[in-house]
């Protein structure tokens, strides 16, 4: 019994595949490029606290409310900002890997490529 193999290594299957490869990396370029030029928001506190940035996870902008400056408890300011930045960096990076993901098309990680 012979063993059948896939389409696109029978013949020109190195040419074929390396196409594919390429195709591949120019779909990840594009995936990267857009969602580094994404914005993305986070608020914590019930909105006192709101941080944007963008896919390049370069903080772009802080909004604090008022009501949340208060000397007495300069701590927990500083968490609520601290908390935002951070949400907003990692909705950033997680929409970077699932746009790198799907680029991908399942294949595993290639070393050289993103």
């Amino acid at each position: 019994m012979k063993a059948r193999l896939p389409d696109e290594f029978r013949g020109g299957g190195q040419a074929a595949m390396m196409k594919q490869l390429q195709k591949m990396q120019e779909e990840m370029a594009r995936v990267q490029e857009e969602v580094e030029n994404a914005s993305f928001s986070a608020s914590v506190g019930g909105g006192a606290v709101t941080a944007q940035c963008n896919g390049r996870q370069e903080l772009l902008s802080i909004s604090i409310s008022p009501e949340v400056v208060d000397p007495e408890d300069v701590e927990m300011l500083e968490d609520l900002v601290l908390a935002a930045v951070n949400e907003c960096l990692s909705k950033a990076k997680d929409a970077m890997e699932q746009g790198m993901a799907q680029a991908q098309g399942g294949m595993p990680g290639l070393p050289g490529m993103m």
